[in-house]
C-alpha cells in the first residue's frame, strides 16, 4: 500500500480533524488545545470541576479564528465519558491529559488513595482510548492517541511511589494499545514530560526547582507549549509511522542517572 506524503507546510496541519484534550481546563492541557486550535482543529475542551478555565481556553481558540468547546465529564465514569464522544461529534484525536498527582509516602498510603491514583491515572484513560476506538471503528477511519505520562514512569521520586506507578502501567498500556490497534489505522504513543513551571513553582519549591535546573541538560523548566509541540507532532501525519513510543520531553535530565 502507497502511503500519500504531505508536504512539509502540511504535516501539522490539523484542519478538518477534531480533538477531544482531557484536562485542559489548565496546565499542559491548555497548552495542547490552544495549540491544536492553532493548527486548524476542532477542539472538545474537557474539564472535571474548572469550567471558567476550560471556558477561557475556548474563548482564546475561538478568539484566534479556530473552533472550540468546553464539554464536563469524569473521565473515570463510562457513562459520563460517552458523553463527552457524543459531545465530539466524530473526534480522530484523544490526548489523554487528565490525571491527579498527589503526595504522600508509601507507608502514608491507605488503600483509597491507590484506588483512586489507578482510577484517574489508568482507568480513565482505558475508558477513554476504548470508547474512542469504538466510535471510529464504527466510523470506518483511523485516528490517533496521546498519552500524556511522566518521566517518572521510568524513575520514580520519593513521595510519588502511587503516582509512579500509575505512569508506568500508562506507558505498558500504550504500547499494547499500539500493537492491537495499527490493523484499524489507529496510532497510540506517549508523551512523558519534566518538571513543567506553573505560577508559583519558584516560591513555593526553590530547592526543587533549584535542583531541576542543575540537573537539565538545557537548564530550565519546561512551558506547556513544550508538551503541546510534542503532542501535536505525534498527533499529526508528521508522525504517520510512529506507534507504541513514548517521547520525552524533559530538558535533557533523563540523560542523566537521576536529578
Amino acid at each position: 500500500m502507497t502511503t500519500k506524503i504531505p508536504s512539509v507546510a502540511k504535516l501539522l496541519d490539523l484542519t478538518g480533524r477534531t480533538a477531544i484534550v482531557t484536562g485542559a481546563s489548565g496546565g499542559i492541557g491548555s497548552g495542547i488545545a490552544r495549540r491544536f486550535g492553532e493548527a486548524g482543529a476542532t477542539v472538545v475542551v474537557h474539564y472535571h470541576s474548572n469550567k471558567a478555565g476550560a471556558d477561557s481556553v475556548v474563548d482564546a481558540i475561538v478568539g484566534a479564528g479556530g473552533k472550540a468547546k468546553s464539554v464536563k465529564a469524569d473521565v473515570s465514569s463510562a457513562k459520563d465519558i460517552a458523553t463527552l464522544m457524543e459531545a465530539a461529534g466524530g473526534a480522530d484525536i484523544l490526548v489523554n491529559n487528565a490525571g491527579i498527582q498527589p503526595v504522600k509516602m508509601f507507608n502514608d498510603l491507605s488503600e483509597a488513595d491507590w484506588t483512586e491514583m489507578m482510577a484517574a491515572n489508568v482507568a480513565g484513560p482505558f475508558l477513554l482510548v476504548r470508547a474512542f476506538v469504538d466510535a471510529l471503528r464504527h466510523a470506518g477511519k483511523g485516528g490517533s492517541v496521546v498519552n500524556i505520562a511522566s518521566i517518572e514512569g521510568h524513575n520514580p521520586a520519593p513521595g510519588h511511589g502511587h503516582y509512579a506507578t500509575s505512569k508506568a502501567a500508562l506507558l505498558m498500556f500504550t504500547k499494547a494499545a499500539a500493537m492491537e490497534l495499527g490493523q484499524h489505522g489507529i496510532r497510540v504513543n506517549s508523551i512523558s514530560p519534566g518538571l513543567i513551571h506553573r505560577d508559583g513553582i519558584e516560591e513555593g519549591w526553590p530547592e526543587g526547582v533549584g535542583r531541576w535546573k542543575k540537573a537539565a541538560a538545557l537548564g530550565r523548566l519546561g512551558q506547556p507549549e513544550d508538551i503541546a509541540d510534542a503532542a501535536l507532532f505525534l498527533a499529526s501525519d508528521a508522525a504517520r509511522w510512529i506507534t507504541g513510543v513514548d517521547l520525552v520531553v524533559d530538558g535533557g535530565v533523563m540523560a542523566r542517572p537521576t536529578w
